[in-house]
């Protein structure tokens, strides 16, 4: 699987170090101390070294892209994978990196950012895909909601993702709103439900014996 794909990996690959040369473009403006964590009200309360903004964190994002993915190409039943899944697999880290750099490089460099409205809305958005994904989700061990009634029964994983599905994406929709009218209780709330209520969901199908 991984010899069918590694052209793609090696783009997906590439695509997260691209902020790795924006940030040597940039040298010479960005400050020593940058910017790198935010707290809930949009607050910077974490900074890195300028070498470690610029050259870590791309290493961490490429270390975790190869982790997820050899990790689902090693799926005992990786056949179960469509493609829209390894398309999302494959690309969704490169996404995020770059759009995160983006932000991150415009707040080092002075620009005017509401962190408090950025952060809901990009983790929305994510959540909310995620859940127009999930549905489409066949039974496997590395994608999806691997809960042990899930696992055992094929009905209870495609009802229960179904639920999920529809659930995350509304969720996402309304996180992406806290960024304008919420705090973060509410956003906190609402990625609480997301994950209890298709637990709980999936419990009550397998007391049915479903």
């Amino acid at each position: 699987m991984l010899k069918k794909n590694w052209k793609v990996l090696l783009i997906a690959s590439l695509l997260i170090l691209l902020p790795v040369l924006a940030g040597l473009l940039l040298w010479d403006q960005l400050p020593e101390q940058i910017p790198t964590h935010w707290n809930a009200s949009g607050e910077v309360d974490g900074w890195s070294s300028k070498a470690f903004a610029v050259f870590g964190l791309s290493g961490i994002m490429l270390a975790i892209q190869w982790i997820c993915v050899l990790g689902t190409l090693a799926d005992p039943k990786k056949n179960n994978h469509p493609k829209k899944i390894l398309h999302l697999v494959f690309w969704i880290i490169p996404v995020l990196s770059n759009l995160l750099y983006a932000v991150t490089y415009a707040v080092a460099l002075g620009k005017e950012v509401r962190m408090e409205v950025v952060i809901p809305v990009f983790m929305g958005l994510l959540l909310a895909i995620i859940g127009n994904y999930l549905p489409k989700c066949k039974q496997n061990y590395t994608i999806g909601i691997k809960i042990p009634w899930t696992l055992n029964s094929e009905e209870n994983w495609n009802r229960t993702h179904r639920f999920a599905g529809r659930l995350w994406v509304v969720c996402g929709l309304v996180i992406m709103l806290t960024g304008f009218f919420g705090g973060f209780w509410v956003f906190f709330g609402i990625v609480l439900a997301m994950v209890i209520a298709p637990f709980l969901y999936s419990y009550l199908l397998h007391r049915k014996g479903i």
